[in-house]
Order: structure tokens, then sequence, then C-alpha cells
């Protein structure tokens, strides 16, 4: 085995999936003579994502539902900021702190890991109306606001008002928007037996997806089972159709319906992040960098020494697949991409040989709201409660931690004896309103 004669500086660009977990590897398979890691990332936090319907519905803390980077990344170093330029060609990374002045970062080893952003299109009033769903301040958002909602929908007379509060909008029907859905609605369903004055009747949860079909990752069959299971709770669920409008909050669909909603969710897919395009880094028509199977980046046929990429920002090809397939966009590969990341990064330090990534998806798993779900893994099709069950274990025992799963499985466990809260602080958002209203201006 051949240790390195210096350190090797190994910076890791984001701290979502596959920069945590490359990071929280490097750190314990590598020793400190070895290699020193830094991670940048402008939250303070890594955000599991597949439970940010769970901390919408009130299901689990929203804390719970983030790792501190500081606590699990014990033996790296932290940079609360966010990378605004990468120079490969000189082995340099440009970082803006959260206050001072930008700093230039040397390495050897460069992660880069930025994950995605929701991928928006231009069409009138989404940037004016619309919220995504892929961080946890959204998630809280919108909790908050369909719970306002509720209020507002409860204290007018006027049926036009009372109807547009109470009228929510999804566009997407892939996981994100199935579960954020089905969640929201299953909350605000609990929430309606304190409000005398609503019915579940007075509520309409719109469903837009322009294709035919929701959850493209599992069957058809199970897709038209979710389908199905909405419906019956009332859902009005829209295939084949796009959102063409929502100026001043009315919405109009390429069906040719129109009706005003106070709420509009946008699930429609992810792009990498911008960030990218302020690298030299190779990238492909989707705007992913260009990797080989060993997570290493490549133009074309050259491999670039020191770079590596993984997760949604990133070209992967997939080897189980057909050539010319790519794996996809899911938390599923960003974690295993990361480990087998991290375990190459150690191996080219050593001097040895990196090992190609392969795995063949086992599956996808789905809640509808409490004690319904759907899933579909290692051919294995299981519907409701099974599930349900089957997507809480699956989720509890990925999500990094042993402190994390600790509080998921309190929380779960305490749901089951104690109501659900369904109360809406809506100050969160604006906190200093009622500060400012009662401290008068300085007259000149």
């Amino acid at each position: 085995m051949i240790e390195a004669v210096n350190p090797q500086r190994i910076l890791v660009v984001g701290a979502g999936h596959v920069g945590l977990y490359a990071a929280l590897r490097l750190s314990k398979k590598l020793r400190a003579r070895e290699a020193e890691v830094t991670v940048v990332d402008p939250q303070p936090h890594m955000t599991y994502q597949p439970f940010l319907p769970e901390a919408a519905a009130g299901n689990i803390s929203p804390r719970h539902s983030v790792v501190p980077l500081r606590r699990e990344l014990k033996h790296c170093k932290i940079v609360a900021g966010a990378v605004t330029r990468i120079e490969h060609a000189r082995r340099t990374a440009t970082v803006q702190p959260i206050i001072g002045p930008p700093l230039e970062i040397e390495y050897d080893q460069i992660i880069v890991a930025p994950g995605s952003v929701s991928r928006t299109l231009p069409i009138p009033g989404l940037r004016e109306h619309g919220i995504g769903f892929k961080t946890i301040g959204e998630a809280i958002y919108l909790r908050n606001h369909v719970l306002d909602r509720l209020d507002v929908g409860a204290a007018t007379t006027d049926p036009e008002t009372r109807r547009r509060a109470l009228t929510f909008v999804f566009v997407g029907g892939g996981y994100a928007g199935i579960e954020a859905l089905a969640e929201m609605e299953d909350m605000a369903r609990d929430a309606l037996k304190y409000y005398p004055e609503l019915s579940v009747d007075d509520m309409r949860w719109v469903l837009v997806e322009a294709t035919q079909r929701v959850l493209p990752e599992v069957d058809r069959d199970m897709g038209a089972y979710t389908v199905q299971q909405l419906l019956q709770r009332g859902l009005d669920i829209r295939l084949d159709t796009r959102l063409e409008s929502c100026v001043d909050g009315v919405v109009k669909l390429s069906d040719g319906d129109s009706f005003p909603a106070d709420t509009l969710v946008w699930t429609a897919g992810v792009k990498p992040s911008p960030m990218l395009d302020d690298t030299d880094l190779p990238r492909d028509e989707r705007r992913r960098v260009t990797c080989a199977a060993t997570l290493q980046v490549v133009d074309g046929d050259r491999v670039l020494e020191g770079a590596w990429s993984a997760g949604d920002c990133a070209a992967v090809p997939d080897l189980t697949g057909p050539p010319g397939t790519f794996c996809s966009p899911s938390a599923q590969h960003a974690v295993r991409q990361a480990v087998r990341m991290a375990d190459n990064i150690r191996a080219v330090i050593r001097g040895q040989e990196p090992t190609p990534y392969k795995h063949k998806h086992v599956g996808s798993v789905a809640s509808l709201g409490l004690h319904k779900g759907v899933a579909q893994v290692y051919g294995i099709k299981l519907k409701g409660l099974p599930a349900w069950f089957m997507h809480r274990t699956y989720h509890v025992s990925r999500i990094p931690s042993f402190n994390r799963k600790v509080r998921v499985i309190i929380d779960w466990t305490l749901a089951f004896f104690l109501k659900r809260e369904v109360v809406a602080l809506g100050q969160l958002h604006d906190p200093r309103v009622e500060f400012t209203d009662v401290t008068p201006p300085i007259k000149s």
C-alpha cells in the first residue's frame, strides 16, 4: 500500500446525499496523514428529501428531516458558503462565504455534487405564484400555507373567496408530486375536524401531469392503482394535461379548464444546479457533468484526473441497462454512488485502480398519506398498509445518523397515541411584521 507523502486536499462541493455520504466515508476510511476533507455548502445541514412530505404533513418534526453537518462530519472542515466558480485546470475553487470576501480553495481531488434545482418552464404567472418542493423551507411554508387557507375558507362568507382559498394545485406526477399531494390532502382532511364551517367537499385538490401516467418509476398497473386511490379520495387528476398560465392566481390548463387557486406547487422535474455553468468541467446536452462508470469526470474518452461527480448533476452510465443509458436522478443511486466514489478516491490516493459503479435499481416506495402507500421492490408489488410500512422502514434505515433515526421513530410512535398537530405558524415566514407595525418611524 502506498501512502501519500502530503495529505491529499479533498474538496466536496455540496452536502446533499452525495456530498454528505462521500465526505463521511472518506473521513472514516482515510487516515489524517492521507487526506483532509473540506465540505462547502450554503446550508448547515443536509436535507433528507424523501422525508419532506412527512415533515410538511406534520408526521415528523421538520428538524428531524435534516442532518447537521458539523455534528455528523466531525473530522471534516465545514465551510458555510457557496462555490461560485471551479477552475479545475488550476485545481482551484472560488467560495463566497456567508459573510466576507470570496475565498480561493486549492484542492487535489474535488467532488462536484451541488445537486439539482426545480426544472421550471416559462409559464406566465409561475414565478409569482408557484412554489417548489425541494427544500425544508418550502415544505414548512407549504404546510403553514395550506392550514392558513383553511382558516381563510372558514372565516369568509364569500363563496368565490372560499373556493379560491381551498383549491390546491400540484403540477407533476412523479414521486415528489404524488407524495406531496397525498400527504397534504391527508393532513388537511384531518384538520377539518376542527373546522365545523368546512367539509371535505369544500376542498379541491388538483394534480396536473403532462404525460398519461403517474409514478413512471413503477409499472403502469401500480401507477393506475395510485390514480384510483387518489380518485376515491375525491382528488381531481388531470393526465395528459399541461399548465399554460397562472397569472393573478387563475390556473389555465391545456384541456381548456380555468379556475382560481391560492396554492400552486411545482414538482415537475429537476435540472442540474446552475452553479455548474461557472466551471470548466465538461457537460452533456442536459447540462450534466459527464462521468465514467468509475464516477471520474471525463471529457470524451479523456479522464480528468482529480475530478469526480455523482448524483442529480452527473451523467453516470448505467451498467445494468442498455448501452447509452444513465443512472436515474434518485436518492437510491446517489447514496450508493457516494460510497463507491469515496472508495475509488481512496483507491486512487493509495495508488490503486478505481472500480466502476454498478447497481440495478431495486424499485421504489411511496407514501400516499397515513397508512396508505404503493411499493415495487425487486419485482414485488405492495399496496396500502404493507407498502406504507415498507416506505417508512426503508427511509428510516437510509437517513444518516443514529440520532436522526431515533428521533424520527419517536415522532412516528407518538403519532400513534397523539393527534396530529394542525396549527399554522405563518408568522415564521415574516416574523418582524408585528414588531415593525408597532414601532413608529423616526421623523426627520
